[in-house]
């Protein structure tokens, strides 16, 4: 028999998303956010939840568009730093040495170092409880090609992407391949 926990937050694994935006005053930031994921594929689309009272959320929505980094395990420290501080009072990219580079196709920036950057315009929002689930069309997806497979698509194992555990609040990598999707479970 399974042990109930009551209705908590615990999903495994989450991502670790770093959302880009400019302020109003057009100030490149960064947040932290583990409430998100791919939503759909046609349009390819993400959502990131955030409350109202950060930084981001205003910036979301005057701007329409917003950026998400996805940080290797070697950015770890910078990634945790822009979830404890505020855009509003600390220059992010300065502080942790990142690079904004503002994006050709939409009103935000990311960071040069983070190996993967998704684009994105905003198409929708939902409010939730303490959150606003913000939908956003992927444009274009960026990747440094060092992280690129023979095939010319992203490899994980070379992005080395951050996890995010939620019971225990706490940074992980990923693993080896165990099998290919939509194929192992055809062998039953």
């Amino acid at each position: 028999m399974k042990t109930s926990l009551g209705a908590k937050t615990l999903l495994f694994p989450t991502p670790v998303l770093l959302v880009g935006t400019y302020d109003h005053e057009g100030k490149p930031n960064l947040m932290n956010a583990a409430w998100g994921g791919i939503c759909s594929s046609q349009p390819p689309s993400v959502a990131v939840s955030i409350r109202k009272e950060r930084h981001t959320y205003a910036a979301i929505m005057e701007r329409k568009a917003f950026t998400i980094g996805i940080p290797s395990e070697a950015r770890m420290k910078e990634a945790d730093y822009v979830g404890i501080v505020s855009g509003r009072t600390i220059d992010k990219f300065a502080a942790t040495g990142l690079t904004p580079v503002r994006s050709d196709l939409v009103d935000a920036p990311f960071a040069a170092e983070f190996p993967i950057v998704l684009e994105c315009r905003l198409l929708n929002t939902l409010e939730i409880g303490i959150h606003t689930q913000f939908v956003g069309e992927i444009v274009d997806v960026k990747a440094d090609p060092a992280v690129l497979g023979e095939d010319g698509i992203p490899d994980i194992l070379k992005i080395k992407p951050l996890i995010f555990d939620t019971s225990h609040r706490g940074y992980h990598g990923i693993g080896p391949l165990l099998g290919q999707a939509f194929s192992v479970g055809k062998d039953r």
